[in-house]
C-alpha cells in the first residue's frame, strides 16, 4: 500500500530540516604575511674615504714630514666622526714620536740633507661598514746607515664606533694564533729570506701578529723588517686563503657573518 504524501506533510519536513540546518563559519580573511625586518642600511654607504694631507719642513735640526690621514666624508654621525678622530690621532702621534724620539739621534751638525719621516696608508678592504687599513711608515734620522720602516693596521667597525682586535674575529679557544703562524711559518720558510733565524719572529703570540688585514684575498699578516728576516729581505706578507681559516672565523658586522 502506497503511503500519500500530502502538501501539509511536506511542509511539515521542511520545518523540521530547516531547524536541524547547521550553520558553516563565516570565511575569515587570510592572515597578512609576517614581513621580516629590512636590513639596516650600512653607514658606509652614506660616506666616502679621503686623505688629508700633512707636511712639515724645518731647518734647525733639518727634518721634513709627510703624511696622509684617511677621512670618512659625507656623514658626520658619531661613529663617523670617532673614526676620524683615530685616524687623526694616530698619524699625529707617529708624527710627535718622531719629532721627540728619532731625531735626537740624527747628527749634529747634520751631515746629509736631514731627518725624514713620511706617513702613507692603503685601504686592504672593506666589507660592508668593516673598514681595514694599513698604515705604511718610513722614517730616516740624519746620518743612519739606511731608513726603518714599519707598518700599523687597523680594522674598524663602523657600524659599532670601534677598532677591532685579531680575537674577535674568531671563536672563543678555538687557538686560532696556533692555526695562523703555522700557515705563516710553512710559508716564510719557502721563502729564500733567512728564515730559520728568526722563526720565533712567527711564533703563536699575540705580539707577533698585531698587524693583520682583512683583504679580499684573505687574511693578511704583516711582518715587519727584522720580525722574520733580516733588513735585506725587508717587511714580509703572508695571506691566508679564505678556505684555510674556514670554521675558525665568529664575526657579525651590519648583520652579515665575516666569511673565510
Amino acid at each position: 500500500m502506497k503511503t500519500k504524501i500530502t502538501l501539509p506533510l511536506i511542509l511539515i519536513l521542511l520545518a523540521a530540516l530547516a531547524c536541524n540546518t547547521q550553520a558553516f563559519p563565516a570565511p575569515q580573511p587570510t592572515a597578512a604575511p609576517t614581513l621580516q625586518p629590512t636590513q639596516t642600511e650600512a653607514i658606509s654607504e652614506s660616506v666616502t674615504l679621503t686623505s688629508i694631507p700633512f707636511n712639515e719642513e724645518n731647518e734647525a735640526p733639518p727634518f721634513t714630514v709627510t703624511a696622509q690621514t684617511p677621512n670618512l666624508i659625507g656623514n658626520e654621525e658619531p661613529r663617523v666622526l670617532a673614526f676620524n678622530n683615530k685616524m687623526t690621532a694616530l698619524v699625529q702621534s707617529e708624527i710627535e714620536s718622531f719629532k721627540s724620539d728619532v731625531l735626537q739621534y740624527a747628527s749634529t751638525p747634520p751631515i746629509s740633507a736631514g731627518s725624514s719621516l713620511d706617513i702613507q696608508y692603503s685601504l686592504i678592504g672593506q666589507r660592508g661598514d668593516f673598514w681595514s687599513i694599513k698604515f705604511e711608515i718610513m722614517g730616516y734620522a740624519d746620518g743612519a746607515a739606511h731608513p726603518y720602516h714599519y707598518s700599523i693596521t687597523v680594522n674598524y667597525d663602523l657600524e659599532k664606533g670601534k677598532e677591532i682586535t685579531l680575537d674577535e674575529i674568531f671563536l672563543p679557544n678555538s687557538n686560532y694564533l696556533q692555526k695562523i703562524s703555522e700557515l705563516c711559518k710553512a710559508e716564510l720558510a719557502a721563502r729564500d729570506i733567512g728564515f730559520e733565524g728568526f722563526s720565533q719572529g712567527a711564533d703563536p703570540l699575540p705580539e707577533n701578529y698585531q698587524r693583520w688585514n682583512v683583504s679580499d684575498q684573505g687574511l693578511m699578516i704583516t711582518f715587519d723588517e727584522y720580525q722574520v728576516a733580516a733588513y735585506a729581505a725587508g717587511p714580509q706578507v703572508v695571506v691566508i686563503p679564505f678556505g684555510e681559516l674556514g670554521g675558525l672565523v665568529d664575526y657579525t658586522e651590519s648583520g652579515h657573518k665575516l666569511r673565510f
